[in-house]
């Protein structure tokens, strides 16, 4: 009973990361780009609603024909493409209420710490479970998010100035 317990939960788990990952990184990706722009708020909110929409439900029906052609069973296929969607959609709310309840120069700082604190923790958890090196699994995820959140403040600011945004 406890070793499928276990097993329901490493399979949630799994699923779950898959979703909570991208809604981090892309979050971040569009708060680091957007903030500096001349209405931040709205510009961040609107394309953070937009990413978690289209996006996500881009990623849930790409795992979805993806796992079909895997030819994995219909509730597996589908337990899949739900969680990704939930992870997705939640990380977003999290991430936008930051921007909504907090000016925006203090909810950039939040919401960056957050995405790299929920990004560390499930890479402990992941890497724990997989009996890795926890401390090499955050310092690879958390420094991909970091090259992310640079990357996207440079993109951001160059298009911002160059067309005026």
């Amino acid at each position: 009973m406890l070793k499928r317990i276990k097993k329901t939960f490493r399979l949630f788990q799994t699923k779950f990361s898959f979703g909570a990952t991208s809604g981090i990184i892309t979050n971040l990706g569009i708060i680091s780009g957007l903030w500096s722009g001349a209405h931040p708020r709205s510009a961040i909110i609107g394309a953070m609603l937009l990413i978690a929409i289209a996006d996500n439900i881009s990623d849930s029906v790409g795992i979805h024909i993806y796992q079909e052609s895997e030819l994995l069973n219909t509730r597996e296929i589908w337990i899949s493409t739900f969680t990704n969607f939930l992870a997705r959609i939640l990380v977003s709310l999290t991430f936008m209420l930051l921007v909504i309840i907090l000016p925006i120069k203090p909810a950039v700082i939040c919401a960056i710490s957050w995405g790299l604190l929920l990004l560390g923790v499930l890479s402990y958890t992941i890497a724990k479970d997989e009996e890795v090196n926890p401390c090499l699994a955050m310092l690879e995820h958390v420094g991909i998010a970091i090259a992310v959140v640079i990357l996207s403040n440079y993109v951001g600011g160059f298009l911002i100035s160059k067309f005026k945004l």
